[in-house]
């Protein structure tokens, strides 16, 4: 099964990289991702038929809401994830990232099971070793940084302890 998962990942993820990709996906994918996501309870998503996927639940830098993003996230060992501010290489960085870094302590939805985590950002030495990481699961995913011209944000997810 893993083998047929690369395969596929491997033919869909040029796709992912065009143009026309980066603009319909922001627009189409976040709705369709909503709509699954309550039809299925929160245990499935769209973006989770290919890579493994997460809903993040931060707060909102400047409102202090809660907000809601669904994401593609690369396992980084027991308890933790790596997540890419990538935002499909537009010009600017997603919302999300700056929630990270105003209100590190979030929490992430994973088949419908909430965990506590904490979000420090990817320090500049360990980006290209984080960046291979990425790529093993989703070829060619760097290109999103190369296309947006700016440095695109990775943050580490770790679990934080039940309370």
């Amino acid at each position: 099964m893993a083998g047929l998962l690369d395969t596929v990942r491997s033919l869909i993820a040029p796709l992912t990289r065009t143009r026309a990709f980066r603009a319909v996906g922001p627009v189409l994918l976040p709705p369709l991702e909503r709509a699954v996501a309550w039809c299925s309870g929160g245990r499935l998503q769209v973006s989770a038929l290919l890579v493994p996927s997460l809903v993040l639940h931060s707060t909102g830098a400047r409102t202090g809401r809660q907000r809601d993003t669904y994401l593609m996230y690369t396992p980084d060992g027991p308890g933790r994830a790596i997540v890419a501010g990538s935002a499909f290489a537009q010009d600017r960085h997603p919302a999300w990232t700056y929630n990270l870094l105003a209100h590190p302590e979030a929490s992430i939805s994973v088949h419908g099971r909430r965990i506590p985590v904490r979000a420090t950002l990817v320090s500049d030495d360990e980006r290209d070793a984080v960046w291979a990481q990425i790529e093993r699961q989703w070829p060619g995913y760097r290109q999103y940084e190369r296309t947006s011209g700016r440095v695109v944000r990775l943050f580490r997810l770790e679990r934080l302890p039940r309370t």
